[in-house]
């Protein structure tokens, strides 16, 4: 039989987000928006240019704080929170403009991750004494036995940079990863890629969903992929909610083919 405490986590929510908004200035960036994910959910966000899907992530990893509304993880509030705060709680992400550190190797890039979860403080890194040392290699061990997972084991000591584009993404998705993260926010994961590429991060995040403990969050413009992946898409338009549903109900939502398309196209 299920403990109460069980119960609890089960019937919480990774992400729970009610009447968020953010302005800048005059500008309303995202009004009234609200959305639930349930752990081991792969959902999406999509939208126009400028709908606002971006600033939704950015204020859920803490980048932004709201004007107004509520972010929970797994039932913690965020408000006040710094991102590496946030980070955490349990929330990683990518981001449209791959953001790794290129004068690090790969898997400097991967230990560097996580360095919330040290478990020592600055005096310990001083002295390096026993803590200090058995903390650093079980973190080196961790890091490269994610880099065998994902297949980047010969980039070790590469640097970044000098790695093809696709493969950036993927350190940069298995950089996420190693903060072990409850949820994973993908800011379009597929941008820039080839189609080759495309068909090969498809595999790769139905792979991660299945393989790791964590609940999946993508913003995309590629729709083949956010068809393909997504059991569930909300749709944004001028930071407005205009559809949520299933791909099949996005696919034929009218409003969602006039944002995309705009009423003289249809």
């Amino acid at each position: 039989m299920m403990t109460q405490a069980q119960i609890q986590t089960d019937t919480t929510p990774v992400l729970e987000i009610s009447g968020l908004t953010q302005r800048f200035g005059g500008l309303t960036a995202v009004n009234d928006f609200n959305v639930k994910l349930m752990p081991g959910e792969l959902s999406g966000l999509i939208g126009p240019n400028g709908a606002g899907k971006t600033t939704v992530f950015n204020l859920v990893s803490g980048f932004y704080q709201p004007t107004e509304g509520k972010i929970l993880i797994d039932g913690v509030p965020t408000a006040g929170l710094r991102p590496h705060k946030v980070t955490s709680l349990g929330v990683a992400r990518t981001f449209q403009n791959i953001r790794l550190w290129n004068d690090m190797t790969v898997l400097d890039n991967i230990r560097v991750a996580q360095h919330y979860r040290l478990g020592y403080g600055f005096f310990h890194s001083v002295i390096r004494n026993r803590r200090y040392k058995q903390r650093e290699t079980e973190i080196e061990q961790e890091a490269n036995e994610l880099l065998e997972v994902f297949d980047l084991q010969r980039y070790t000591e590469e640097f970044p940079k000098n790695l093809p584009y696709g493969t950036q993404r993927k350190l940069e998705i298995a950089r996420a990863l190693s903060s072990h993260p409850k949820l994973l926010l993908l800011d379009e994961p597929a941008a820039g890629l080839n189609s080759a590429d495309v068909k090969e991060l498809i595999r790769l995040v139905r792979w991660i969903h299945e393989k790791f403990d964590v609940t999946i969050w993508m913003i995309e413009h590629h729709m083949d992929v956010m068809m393909e992946l997504c059991n569930q898409i909300k749709v944004i338009d001028f930071g407005e909610t205009i559809a949520e549903g299933n791909p099949d109900d996005i696919r034929n939502n009218q409003a969602v083919i006039t944002a995309y398309l705009g009423d003289d196209n249809i």
